[in-house]
């Protein structure tokens, strides 16, 4: 499996005309195509700086290869027609992300083009076995009948994670402690596999095919019933310090006196910032948490004031990271950017008093557009990591 290199970034670079750089160049097409799900001749042309005639060669080797094909341009266009290459449809990985109560698996197509899902769920806590046998028996079902020719897959993990050794050091809300994952899902679906921290997998999918879209330096920052995940984009490439296990937000220190957090410590984020508080405010009302931002409005003075606390909570800890790492923009996703939007203003106040000016001046705040499809796509990524880098190198079914 290719390694992630610390300074790789995710996007494709530009074009070499050095034959010696062929492996390069044809990564630099297939991540052009695959980010774009489908990019002109005349566009990849632009964009590589390499001639027509190389372009023209390098698609040829990923149709015959049967990673991509073309389609006709679109009529009316002026000058000269440009075929449009767009990705196999048939090229596909296996995405994977398990949780407290269900694990999700998913069939994501080159492109980002989520073909298919299900959620399986559990009634307890799943073991790293059980995981193991839920997705292997969701695959043959999603696969069964289907022409697609799956190159890998990707398990997006709630925890920290040894991405290099495919394991999970500590997953607490799973209570998964060192626990080798890729090699037993390997065994049990016969393609390689890749893991990773889930809130990397979802910038990662947000970066590329989502609100954080040509952007550089990104925090994101998610809110889900486990918790609070965090990850950091600089200067194009994930931030994974020296264990791989950087960008732990939801455990930043916000209250020395405050609740106890299941990591050991006291006053972390995800203990001031959660759901579980916000749905002990609301009541028997309760919190839908497939429309939480509605549910925010509908409660009681109580819950009026928890929200309250923890828009400014947030926005106190979301004032430190913006202090640290200087981004363009902070990426909210799950509850948190129903939060935010449930109060924008105050949010926008208590963020700009918090923060070391001027370095809130350009600072944008968005709201992350994957929704339900995020981590399939994101967990899907880490699976096409080897196909992206060395298109004709990596193991490809062939086309029956």
């Amino acid at each position: 499996m290719v390694e992630h290199v610390a300074g790789r970034p995710f996007v494709a670079g530009r074009g070499s005309r050095n034959e010696a750089t062929r492996r390069h160049n044809l990564s630099t097409l297939l991540s052009l195509v695959h980010h774009g799900n489908g990019v002109s001749r005349a566009d990849l042309t632009r964009t590589t700086g390499l001639n027509r005639s190389t372009i023209g060669l390098l698609v040829a080797d990923l149709v015959a290869a049967g990673l991509v094909a073309e389609s006709a341009p679109a009529t009316g266009s002026v000058g000269r027609p440009s075929p449009i290459v767009v990705p196999d449809p048939d090229v596909v990985a296996v995405a994977i992300n398990p949780d407290v109560d269900a694990v999700v698996v998913g069939i994501v197509g080159l492109g980002g083009v989520v073909h298919a899902t299900t959620r399986v769920e559990q009634d307890a806590i799943p073991s790293v076995d059980e995981v193991v046998a839920a997705v292997a028996a969701a695959v043959s079902v999603l696969t069964q009948g289907r022409s697609w020719r799956v190159v890998g897959a990707g398990v997006a993990v709630p925890g920290l994670v040894r991405a290099r050794e495919g394991a999970v050091a500590r997953a607490p809300h799973l209570l998964w402690s060192g626990e080798a994952v890729a090699a037993p899902l390997e065994a049990a679906l016969g393609v390689p596999v890749a893991v990773d921290n889930d809130a990397n997998a979802a910038l990662v999918a947000e970066t590329l095919f989502g609100a954080a879209r040509g952007r550089r330096d990104v925090i994101y920052l998610n809110g889900s019933v486990s918790g609070i995940g965090g990850s950091i984009l600089t200067d194009g490439t994930v931030v994974r310090g020296a264990d791989g296990f950087a960008g732990e937000l939801g455990h930043t220190l916000v209250r020395p006196d405050g609740e106890q957090c299941h990591c050991g410590r006291v006053g972390c984020l995800e203990t001031e910032v959660n759901l579980q508080r916000l749905e002990r405010a609301a009541g028997e009302a309760g919190i839908d948490h497939a429309h939480v931002s509605a549910s925010l409005g509908s409660g009681s003075d109580e819950l009026a004031a928890e929200v309250e606390h923890q828009i400014d909570t947030l926005a106190l800890a979301t004032g430190s990271f913006v202090s640290i790492f200087n981004p363009e923009a902070v990426l909210l996703g799950g509850f948190l950017s129903a939060l935010q939007a449930r109060q924008p203003a105050r949010f926008a106040e208590a963020l700009g008093e918090a923060v070391f000016a001027p370095l809130g001046e350009r600072l944008e705040i968005v709201r992350a557009e994957l929704g339900d499809e995020l981590l399939m796509v994101g967990a899907a990524e880490l699976a096409f990591a080897d196909l992206l880098a060395d298109p004709l190198g990596a193991e490809v079914p062939t086309p029956s």
